[in-house]
Order: C-alpha cells, then sequence, then structure tokens
C-alpha cells in the first residue's frame, strides 16, 4: 500500500507523519495525579508496544502531576485538556510533550489564542480532536446531525485559528462510535490537507465488540495509506488497546513488534484440544519480543505443509504431535508435552538469531 505522505511533527522524540511508521497510542486510567500508579501504567504500556500515552488532565492536580511522572517515564505524554484552557498551560509547563484539545469543548477564541500562543512558544503540537458526540452546535443546525462533513469543517475551523496564530504543529482525529462515519470523515480530511492524522473509533466497547469495529475502521482507513497513529479504544485495561493496536498494524505489514500466531480452526480431524494449547502459546507469547511465526495446527494431515512458512509450529495427532520448524518435522512428541517442546524450540531459534545477530 502507498501511504499518503503528511507534514511530520514530533511528540516528544517520536516522530508522526513524513516517512515515520505509523505509532500506537493509548490512554492511561488511572488517576493522574496519583503518580505511582500512573507511572506504573505507563511502563505496563510500554513493554507492550505503546509509543504515545495520553493522560486525562481534569484539574491541576492532574496538570502538575506531569513533570514527576515524565521524570519516571520514557513515552511522551500528551494531555488530554476539556473545557478549561488553564489546564493545558499548566500541563506544558510541567512537561507536557503534546496537547489533544476537542474545538467543541473550548468555545472561548480568546482562550484557544491564549493556549496556542504557549504552546508555540514551547514548540508543543496540538492534536485537534474532532468526536461526532460534541460537534458546535451551529455545525449541528447547518447539518441536522453529525456527518462527515459536519466533522472535517469543525476541524477546519479550528485549523484556521491555529494557523492564523501561524502554528503549524499540528495533528487531526475525527473519531465517531459510527465505522461508515469515521471512515468518511477520515477519507475526506485526507482529501483536504496534509497535516498527520491520528485514528481511532472511540467508544467502540468492550473487547469483544471493539476489537471488531477497531480493527474495520483503523484497518481499512490504514489499507487506503491514510493514518500516521492509531488509538484502539476499549473498555478494560489499556494494556489490550496495545496488543489490538500492534496486531493491527502487523496483519497490515506496518509493523513487526513480536511474534505472530497462526492457528487452525480445527476440524474432525483433530485429535488434540487445540483451543487449550492454542491459549496456552498465545499467552506465553505475551512476554516474547521477537518477531517469529508461530503456527498451532490441528492435525498432520496438513499442519507442517499449510504453515510451512512459519518459523516454529506444532501439528497434532492422536493423543501426540509434531514439532515442526519452517514446514519440516523435526520430533514426536506427546500432547501433554508439546507446549513445553514448542517453547523449547522457540528458545534455541531466538538464541541462535540473536548469536547471528
Amino acid at each position: 500500500m502507498k501511504r499518503k505522505k503528511t507534514c511530520p511533527v514530533y511528540i516528544g522524540k517520536v516522530e508522526i507523519g513524513g516517512n515515520a511508521p505509523v505509532s500506537v497510542q493509548s490512554m492511561t486510567n488511572t488517576k493522574t495525579d496519583n503518580v505511582q500508579a500512573t507511572v506504573s501504567q505507563i511502563s505496563r504500556l510500554e513493554a507492550a508496544g505503546c509509543d504515545i500515552v495520553r493522560l486525562a488532565v481534569p484539574d491541576m492536580a492532574a496538570a502538575r502531576a506531569f513533570g514527576q511522572i515524565k521524570a519516571q517515564v520514557k513515552l511522551p505524554l500528551v494531555a488530554d485538556i476539556h473545557f478549561d484552557y488553564r489546564l493545558a498551560i499548566a500541563a506544558m509547563e510541567s512537561g507536557a510533550d503534546a496537547l489533544r484539545i476537542n474545538p467543541g469543548n473550548i468555545p472561548h477564541q480568546e482562550h484557544v489564542e491564549i493556549m496556542v500562543k504557549a504552546a508555540k512558544k514551547l514548540r508543543i503540537p496540538i492534536r485537534i480532536g474532532v468526536n461526532a458526540g460534541s460537534l458546535d452546535k451551529a455545525l449541528l443546525a447547518q447539518y441536522g446531525h453529525p456527518t462527515p462533513e459536519a466533522m472535517v469543517q469543525s476541524a477546519l475551523q479550528h485549523i484556521a485559528i491555529l494557523e492564523k496564530l501561524g502554528f503549524y504543529d499540528i495533528k487531526i482525529s475525527l473519531k465517531a462510535h459510527d465505522v461508515p462515519l469515521t471512515i468518511r470523515a477520515y477519507q475526506l480530511m485526507a482529501e483536504t490537507v496534509d497535516y498527520p492524522l491520528h485514528l481511532g473509533i472511540t467508544e467502540a466497547g468492550t473487547i469483544k465488540s471493539g476489537v471488531i469495529k477497531s480493527a474495520v475502521g483503523i484497518g481499512s482507513l490504514l489499507a487506503q495509506g491514510i493514518g500516521d497513529t492509531i488509538r484502539v479504544s476499549l473498555t478494560g485495561d489499556p494494556v489490550e488497546e496495545v496488543r489490538v493496536a500492534n496486531e493491527i498494524l502487523k496483519s497490515l505489514g506496518l509493523r513487526e513488534y513480536g511474534p505472530t500466531l497462526v492457528s487452525c480452526p480445527t476440524c474432525g480431524r483433530c485429535s488434540i484440544d487445540l483451543a487449550a494449547i492454542a491459549h496456552q502459546v498465545e499467552e506465553r507469547l505475551a512476554t516474547v519480543k521477537k518477531p517469529i511465526t508461530v503456527a498451532v495446527m490441528g492435525c498432520v494431515v496438513n499442519g507442517p505443509g499449510e504453515a510451512r512458512e512459519a518459523d516454529i509450529g506444532i501439528a497434532g495427532g492422536k493423543q501426540e504431535g509434531l514439532v515442526f520448524r519452517r514446514g519440516e518435522i523435526i520430533r514426536k512428541i506427546p500432547e501433554d508435552q508439546l507446549v513445553q517442546a514448542l517453547f523449547a524450540e522457540i528458545d534455541k531459534l531466538i538464541e541462535e538469531e540473536n548469536r547471528c545477530g
């Protein structure tokens, strides 16, 4: 796929747009002024493959906590600002690397101007975050309801304010829980401006429904070459957001991060508890960082052949199975030893690759 070229901005040391790879973002769900809890969660997000993390700033205590948090983490921090421009200024002065603002939530232009001038002075980029659920009343009156055109116009109005002030370190998002609405809004925006786009389906839901909506919405846009950063919004542990985001990027060939698990859906030929084995393998692979492909196949008839491109894999037999490597059978193992044998071979493979550089 050919990605749309956008003008690069930097959030901390992370380049967004230009020739930079698509980055993964998430948001903490701790109380920001609980510094240790927030730092702990950011560390878990980083370990899962997160590049940028956003923090809620509901009050001055949260804004002033940025300095303490920043001193203990490596990831760049984005301050999520609603309603009060003074929180944005306090967060920037405390060490925030970027701002996320919603145009519909800061109605007074003079307050926006004060905030933007401060960001320009401190060289801090701003993400204009348009949400379908919080569009300006005038736009809702004009269009009747949230439409892609209304969302784009909302973003363009705010871009005009920033550009008039000579501010161009801008990133844009146009989110809705409605997938087709979101997709069309981003398509229109990509045709209109060259600013980097942050993709997401907002309020996507729990991991069951939210993963599907996010994969369809974010994945279809990325496949069109649209998008520079992504966030998968899920109800629950934000670490799951990062894992899903990385899987979306991996599935499109946009990122190599950690292992890829290939497992068959099973059929009547399967004589082992493949579902239980696949879940065990998936859980243990969560600690592996090497970008290898691991196959868990249900039978020896097609297993090694269908998964011959896998670096390592297992294929079930009758209360036993085969361990294979790139399509070549290594040995036969009893069913209860398959997972252990698989990871012994994975460790050996990683050790060999590390030794060879």
